[in-house]
């Protein structure tokens, strides 16, 4: 049997230290603690380590050139510290806007995204006044025109370009390459024909480009290389932004090595001068922000041997939580709060509790050998596309979010009830 060693700390959250018991901390509050208190699942971040990669990314970019991609994670709370931090919002919904201006972040921070955003979407954006609308299609050029001879102001807009980039993840999550449902291709001409009409536009103030090649990217070049061509398109329209988009990687298991967010920015600017433009250069970060500050607790409520096949272990939640595994057959690593420095010579496969055979957390898991029911058991790096893509699958309520800082844990999203799931159902 295999020995995978301690968890790896790298892949905690920054505040992450063994108690006088040999239990874990994160933000100076017991996992052990926050699981008694706040119940299981559980999503437990870490603020300071959000608060630090904010500021990171303002060191790199600089300030007002970072907004954060709250598809990664968003409420209200992480709203009101990311913008606390002096990092702009983007959102891809009406209903992302509406909460982040319930946190009271105001409008002109924000950036609205979208491949194919409505009408009401478009004059809610307009109405609020949002800092940039990114157009995505031809389509949506159409509905602000229609919008603009309604009476609502041009708003400002960037184009997003489709760069011909491909980028090294999966298939699901990359978006720059010449087949994609997002943007203008700037392979076959459409980039040159949209930034053509927007400029001569009066239903639009052209004000810049966007491109964003994919989701968790590992590879820095791959940035240099988008912004080399972004840049090149854009320096005869001599347009004041020039937004790179995010998608910067991050571990999530043992031996993985992702680039910095120095480095990130490194590869942009050198693709920026090799294309010669020096206009304001914005990204969009959100798994580089939040992935990493972030475990889930589990409980384990079922082991399964099944000799010369496999374990299972069962814990109280799954794909409801964490849908990544299942979408992008994502790695996990795994490991007992009350024991984070203990070896993990167990081989099992971690899984939920719904009513699937893919309902997999960790397919190939390394756990304590002394893993029983009723442990706690934690993944880490759930920071970014767990909650915000959680479900009620199999009716099941959705976990709290607690925010551990300075030795107190507080809720910043209650637990879903049974209740809650008859909300919309009128029966």
């Amino acid at each position: 049997m295999n020995n995978a060693g301690a968890i790896p700390f790298g892949l905690l959250p920054d505040s992450a230290t063994v108690s006088s018991d040999g239990s874990l901390e994160i933000g100076g509050c017991s996992l052990l603690d926050i699981a008694a208190e706040f119940g299981t699942p559980a999503f437990v971040y870490d603020t300071d380590h959000i608060r630090t990669r904010c500021r990171e990314a303002i060191e790199a970019f600089g300030p007002g050139r970072v907004v954060y991609a709250t598809k990664a994670f968003l409420c209200r709370a992480v709203a009101r510290l990311v913008y606390e931090e002096g990092l702009l919002l983007d959102v891809a919904s009406g209903g992302e806007l509406h909460v982040v201006r319930s946190a009271g972040v105001p409008a002109s921070a924000c950036t609205m995204h979208g491949n194919n955003k409505s009408v009401a979407e478009l004059r809610l954006a307009i109405s609020e006044r949002v800092r940039h609308i990114v157009v995505d299609s031809f389509d949506e050029l159409d509905r602000l025109d229609a919008l603009h001879a309604e009476g609502l102001p041009a708003p400002d807009v960037l184009l997003r370009i489709t760069p011909g980039v491909h980028a090294h993840t999966h298939e699901y999550i990359a978006t720059g390459q010449d087949d994609s449902k997002f943007g203008f291709n700037l392979g076959n001409g459409d980039a040159e024909l949209a930034a053509k009409r927007a400029a001569s536009s009066t239903s639009v103030n052209l004000v810049g480009l966007h491109c964003h090649i994919g989701s968790n990217v590992f590879a820095a070049d791959s940035y240099a290389k988008a912004a080399e061509l972004i840049a090149g398109f854009a320096a005869p329209y001599e347009l004041p932004e020039l937004v790179v988009g995010g998608g910067l990687g991050v571990a999530y298991v043992t031996g993985e090595q992702a680039p910095t967010i120095a480095d990130w920015a490194a590869a942009v600017a050198a693709g920026c001068r090799a294309a010669g433009v020096t206009s304001n250069v914005s990204v969009e970060p959100g798994r580089a922000i939040v992935a990493s500050a972030a475990v889930t607790i589990y409980e384990v409520g079922t082991i399964k041997p099944i000799p010369g096949v496999r374990t299972y272990v069962a814990v109280d939640g799954g794909m409801s939580d964490n849908p990544r595994p299942v979408l992008y057959g994502s790695g996990y690593e795994a490991f007992l709060p009350r024991a984070p420095e203990a070896e993990r010579p167990y081989a099992a496969r971690v899984v939920g509790k719904h009513c699937e055979s893919g309902d997999i957390l960790l397919f190939d898991a390394r756990l304590p050998a002394d893993v029983a029911v009723g442990d706690l058991l934690a993944v880490p790096v759930t920071g970014a596309y767990g909650h915000s893509m959680g479900s009620n699958y199999n009716k099941v309520p959705r976990p709290p979010v607690v925010f551990a800082a300075g030795g107190e844990a507080r809720a910043v999203v209650r637990r879903e009830t049974i209740d809650d799931l008859l909300a919309t159902d009128l029966g």
